[in-house]
């Protein structure tokens, strides 16, 4: 029970690693001129003024789902289960969702501030960076959430 713990923890300490790993690299190929069409949409207002509603929309469906869904599928779906072991591949598989649904608003952000050179943007991707601190794995988190002694 131990290493499934273990391993899991490390899967998700993965996970979130690859997140961070992702913003790095989309803001260093911006910043070194890996995107051909940086600032490319900067003086076009109204291509500015819709990218930047849709990512402020992306942004506060995202982040919001990604915190609460994640202790309502805990809940309904991960307490209800008996089995320690599909419990765990279950909190696995839902913290990995939450992962790729922080990882939305982050990658679009960014992209978004290199082809329009938007503050707004940068904005919503460092929200999303600070939301992603509130889902730091660990291993007495995984015990507390599934309730193992």
């Amino acid at each position: 029970m131990e290493e499934n713990i273990r391993q899991t923890v490390a899967t998700l300490k993965r996970n979130f690693a690859y997140l961070w790993f992702a913003a790095l690299f989309v803001i260093i190929l911006g910043e070194t001129g890996g995107f051909n069409l940086t600032g490319a949409y900067a003086d076009n207002a109204r291509v500015v003024y819709f990218t930047e509603t849709i990512i402020i929309l992306i942004t506060s469906c995202c982040i919001p789902s990604a915190l609460k869904l994640f202790a309502w599928v805990k809940k309904k779906k991960i307490d209800v289960d008996t089995s320690s072991e599909t419990a765990m591949r279950q909190y696995l598989m839902w913290s990995t969702v939450r992962i790729l649904l922080l990882a939305i608003p982050i990658i679009t952000g960014i992209i978004g501030y290199y082809l329009m050179q938007s503050t707004s943007c940068i904005l919503c991707a460092c929200i999303g960076l600070t939301a992603s601190l509130f889902c730091v794995p660990s291993e007495k988190q995984l015990k507390k959430d599934l309730m193992i002694e």
